[in-house]
């Protein structure tokens, strides 16, 4: 934790500004994000802003025992998380850390969320918001607001400019590679590479898989996105072309059975298949099973060679769910600290905005209360985590003169 915090200047300096402030003091917070060191940065900043907090992890597959325990043990939270625990005991840790009864949650994939909404209804009443930081997780929470079941407001960290540029793009990019790169050892030159999905993530994927000397082909649903692969200079093409030219298949579109049965029916002998959206669904493992006659299980660490019945071997990595934090130590820690503080920034100001039901206190309240629907994170956190990242750099910008400001903001100076 002390080696990934050397990297993230942008969230200590919140965690400084949390400690003389107390923002959160009061607040119960229940969490269900990655437990890795980077992850932890975050944790320890909302206790110092004073929230007591519990903590169940996103993916079974991330968790750091180590960091878990050091949570614990130094900073006294309530940490429900152990590495490859099954899908039953996944749900076990997401109540336990409900069982504290929160107003303000953190929330990656929404599943904690969608607990609450399903099986913990009798907790709803006491939320008062929360963050969301995966696309998976907002495309989700989007479908409960349209369906009007959502009960309280949730912020879509995830879609913040500094957040996606960082976290999805440059984040995404490098942490995928890497873990193909370490669960493999493959040599990517040369290779053609066959991303799914060419969202931030998609997109920053395939600008580091063709430095690397990847011949790159994209698979997309969206014809603008598609259109923008097409004039970077990539190869685009449905699935069901690509699946039969790809060496290794990448999935980023928050989306389920992108890589199926029609496709491993077709795919060349040793072809590499990886996933790095939120959720183990977007490669149809069920199917892939199905069609094997035989499963050797970890010939390298969390490399699963499926044998199809004409002698073709399918390797599946990381059991198809994320590969950037099953196989590899997911995102770098100079990524981490934008995400972290979009949400150390956007828990704060949800604390404000909306105080505990029964605080009488002025201020606060006087605001408008935030609808339950999804909101966007205000332009003045994103800037000011942009400022401080900036400040850390010892970057400087331009300021805009009386002038220019005067310009901007008028509508009657045209043509002069």
């Amino acid at each position: 934790m002390e080696w990934a915090e050397r990297s993230m200047p942008v969230l200590r300096a919140i965690r400084e500004r949390f400690t003389a402030t107390r923002p959160l003091q009061g607040r119960r917070v229940a969490a269900c994000l990655q437990v890795t060191a980077e992850t932890a940065g975050l944790i320890a900043t909302l206790v110092a802003g004073g929230a007591e907090v519990t903590l169940a992890a996103s993916n079974p597959l991330s968790t750091q025992d180590d960091t878990a325990a050091a949570l614990v043990e130094e900073y006294g939270v309530g940490v429900f998380a152990r590495a490859g625990v099954s899908l039953d005991t996944y749900y076990q840790h997401i109540n336990a850390a409900l069982d504290i009864g929160p107003d303000l949650v953190l929330d990656e994939g929404c599943d904690l969320v969608n607990t609450l909404h399903t099986s913990r209804t009798e907790l709803l009443d006491q939320v008062r918001g929360g963050t969301e930081a995966t696309t998976t997780g907002v495309i989700r929470l989007h479908q409960m607001a349209r369906e009007r079941v959502l009960r309280f407001p949730m912020v879509a960290v995830n879609d913040t400019p500094t957040k996606r540029m960082f976290d999805n793009r440059y984040g995404t990019g490098q942490s995928t590679l890497d873990g193909l790169m370490r669960a493999t050892n493959i040599m990517l030159a040369g290779r053609t590479i066959v991303i799914a999905g060419y969202g931030a993530c998609g997109t920053g994927l395939a600008e580091r898989a063709r430095g690397m000397g990847a011949q790159v082909v994209i698979t997309e649903i969206d014809p603008v996105k598609a259109l923008d692969a097409t004039l970077q200079g990539y190869r685009v093409m449905p699935m069901s072309e690509a699946a039969a030219i790809g060496d290794v298949f990448i999935t980023v579109t928050g989306s389920r059975d992108v890589l199926r049965a029609e496709h491993f029916a077709v795919m060349k002998d040793g072809a590499l298949l990886a996933n790095s959206g939120h959720f183990d669904v977007e490669i149809d493992v069920a199917a892939l099973a199905s069609m094997a006659v035989e499963r050797r299980t970890w010939i390298r660490h969390q490399v699963d060679e499926y044998v199809l019945p004409d002698g073709r071997r399918l390797i599946l990595l990381a059991e198809g769910r994320l590969v950037n934090l099953g196989v590899a130590d997911g995102h770098p820690a100079a990524v981490m600290d934008m995400a972290c503080a979009n949400q150390a920034l956007t828990v704060a100001w949800l604390a404000e905005r909306l105080p505990l039901k029964n605080d009488h206190g002025s201020g606060a309240q006087e605001r408008p209360e935030l609808e339950p629907r999804v909101h966007p994170v205000p332009t003045e956190i994103d800037t000011e985590v942009a400022r401080l990242k900036l400040d850390s750099m010892k970057i400087k910008i331009d300021t805009p003169t009386p002038a220019q400001e005067e310009y901007l903001r008028s509508w009657r100076l045209g043509t002069q």
